[in-house]
């Protein structure tokens, strides 16, 4: 007589998805533990979303250009922030960047020097 399998006891059964990001980051480390009780005890999906895209790898974390927040940017209003859970670079191929509110992990020094050029 054949079994079909075996069912684990739970001491033994593998979690799936991150605990902790593998960064040693402090900060980062800060803003995941920040965002795991802000998902945890509100209702709100920017909260989750933002704890997720935190504990992705690197290199799942794909750069924004300046030219895609700029495009976003013509339906906003000038008071709207941008939240990126990513580096922002610049695209050499836009001379001039619309003027934007962005809140990211990180600027490249150009991307940087763009947006403050717009205001």
């Amino acid at each position: 007589k054949q079994t079909m399998g075996i069912d684990l006891p739970p001491q033994t059964r593998k979690s799936s998805g991150r605990q902790a990001p593998k960064s040693e980051n402090v900060y980062l480390r800060l803003l995941v533990k920040l965002y795991a009780f802000l998902a945890r005890r509100t209702n709100s999906s920017f909260n989750r979303v933002v704890h997720k895209r935190l504990m992705m790898s690197r290199t799942s974390r794909m750069p924004v250009s300046t030219s895609k927040l700029s495009k976003h940017s013509q339906t906003k209003t000038d008071t709207n922030i941008f939240a990126v859970v990513a580096k922002v670079t610049h695209d050499a191929r836009m001379f001039k960047c619309a003027k934007m509110n962005v809140c990211a992990l990180g600027f490249s020094d150009t991307a940087r020097a763009a947006i403050e050029a717009a205001g």
